[in-house]
């Protein structure tokens, strides 16, 4: 007969009891929350400037979440302008999709692609959406007649009045999902340039507003009940002189500030582009996403780890390159953990850089040489490999460009079928040449994939067949040629299809 469980078990365990009852209380009232987004605008907002201003509420939001630096496309994909950047904010696809190449919006395709809130809507009905703008065009055209409330701010009333207007929603309404554009900032940035005094005071009177709008949330007397994520971005940048349209870096800066959800506090990522923001704010209202919508966003909050991207604290600065500068880290021929790179027919000499592939980012391979369509690389995120032997000839060598990324052994399961996923940008000019191979148990290479005419930046989805008893697969990418362009690679995966 066994002893039963003695006073100091019974007592421990009931206090135990006693202190999980509350914990499983309120565990169970934050699982209930209801989950509420709001997205904030700054027109023509840069980051740097933010932060050099004295900007106290949109501090806290980075200091209580991520901040996240990011950079748009340039012509010809489309021009750094309001059109295309609020477009691919609200949608979450790039312009070669909702195709709004300028502020006309003229042949757009928002019936195919959709702004956030009318997927919220649609996928959600009794969902209340709101938005309210200071530049009519993203309320009356971008965001579709099935939000449930768009209000285009007269001109009289500017930023204050749309201020006014989020404020007195936020705080007495029941509204689910938000957008507030605020365009003072651009008006500044047109008038005076972004490294003007006048720049500088629009980011804070800007500030102020936001903290108004931050206020009217954490005030609503449900907000102990709400889990709101908060995302603030931009649409573009500006010059220090003023303007933006084109392909420089400041025109092409924009960024991602968010609080809330699961987002941890205090942290920076890379790897955050424009329109994760549509695909974020529809995650946190519990819709999922179909495949079948051809979103480029991924949620935030769920990051996909990248094996390039663990790169990112090896990059290194400039060698041969002069228009890059100084200070900029951005390259490495370092391959990660399982992955090689094979330069034994590589040519000699030429930029260092780019000697065979290289593993860079957006900002850093840009400078290098800007409007040829290096911009257009817009599906590659953080850290990236490229083969670039335009550029490597700016320098004298000799030979061919002739290098191959090999990645890791990958398991794969003999007579089933995979699947080899990647983004790619492939500029041709003959006689140049990308080659995708893949070798099984370590044999002979076999090609299943050439890029032989211009690709424009895509993801790529190649179904290979697996040879019986094959346990193993590794794929390569073979970039050769001259004083050609370049070819792109980033994301590479090998999984079960």
């Amino acid at each position: 007969m066994s002893a039963g469980p003695s006073r100091r078990t019974v007592l421990l365990s009931a206090a135990l009891a006693a202190v999980a009852a509350p914990l499983a209380a309120v565990t169970a009232h934050a699982a209930a929350r209801t989950p509420k987004v709001l997205v904030i605008g700054l027109d023509g907002a840069l980051l740097g400037r933010i932060k050099d201003a004295s900007a106290p509420h949109l501090d806290t939001l980075m200091a209580g979440g991520v901040t996240a630096a990011s950079r748009l496309y340039a012509d010809p994909l489309a021009p750094t302008l309001s059109g295309p950047g609020w477009a691919t904010v609200l949608t979450g696809v790039w312009p070669d999709k909702h195709l709004a190449k300028d502020n006309a919006f003229t042949g757009h395709a928002f019936a195919t692609y959709p702004d956030f809130l009318t997927r919220a809507e649609t996928a959600k009905p009794a969902l209340s959406t709101y938005a309210v703008s200071s530049w009519a065009p993203i309320t009356d055209t971008v965001l579709s007649p099935a939000v449930d409330t768009r209000v285009s701010t007269p001109s009289a009333e500017y930023d204050a009045g749309t201020t006014s207007r989020a404020v007195a929603e936020l705080r007495d309404g029941n509204r689910d999902a938000v957008f507030v554009h605020l365009d003072n900032i651009d008006h500044a940035g047109h008038s005076y340039g972004a490294a003007s005094s006048q720049y500088r005071a629009a980011i804070e009177t800007a500030d102020g507003q936001v903290g108004q709008i931050l206020a009217a949330v954490t005030g609503r007397s449900t907000y102990a009940s709400e889990d709101w994520l908060i995302m603030v971005t931009a649409d573009h940048g500006h010059t220090d002189a003023g303007g933006h349209g084109g392909n420089s870096d400041p025109e092409r800066q924009t960024f991602l500030i968010a609080r809330g959800g699961a987002i941890a506090a205090g942290t920076t990522r890379f790897d955050i582009k424009m329109p994760d923001v549509a695909a974020s704010a529809l995650a946190h209202l519990g819709i999922a996403i179909d495949a079948s919508w051809g979103l480029d966003g991924r949620p935030l909050q769920t990051p996909v780890p990248d094996a390039f991207d663990t790169l990112r604290p090896q990059l290194t600065a400039r060698v041969d390159e002069t228009g890059i500068p100084a200070a900029l880290t951005g390259f490495t021929h370092t391959p990660p953990a399982g992955w090689s790179v094979e330069n034994g027919a590589m040519g000699t000499g030429g930029m260092t850089e780019w000697r065979g592939w290289s593993f860079t980012t957006d900002e850093f391979w840009t400078a290098a040489e800007r409007g040829q369509q290096r911009e257009s690389n817009i599906r590659a995120r953080n850290v990236f490999a490229v083969a670039d032997g335009d550029e490597w000839v700016d320098k004298s060598s000799s030979g061919t460009f002739d290098s191959t990324l090999v990645g890791p052994a990958w398991a794969v399961t003999g007579g089933s079928t995979a699947v080899l996923r990647y983004t790619t940008l492939y500029r041709q000019e003959a006689p140049q040449k990308g080659e995708v191979s893949v070798s099984w148990d370590g044999g002979a290479p076999v090609t299943v994939k050439t890029y032989t005419a211009d690709t424009p930046s895509r993801a790529e989805a190649v179904t290979l067949r697996v040879p019986s008893g094959a346990t193993s697969a590794r794929v390569r990418f073979r970039y050769t040629g001259g004083n050609n362009w370049f070819w792109t690679v980033d994301g590479v995966t090998l999984s079960a299809s």
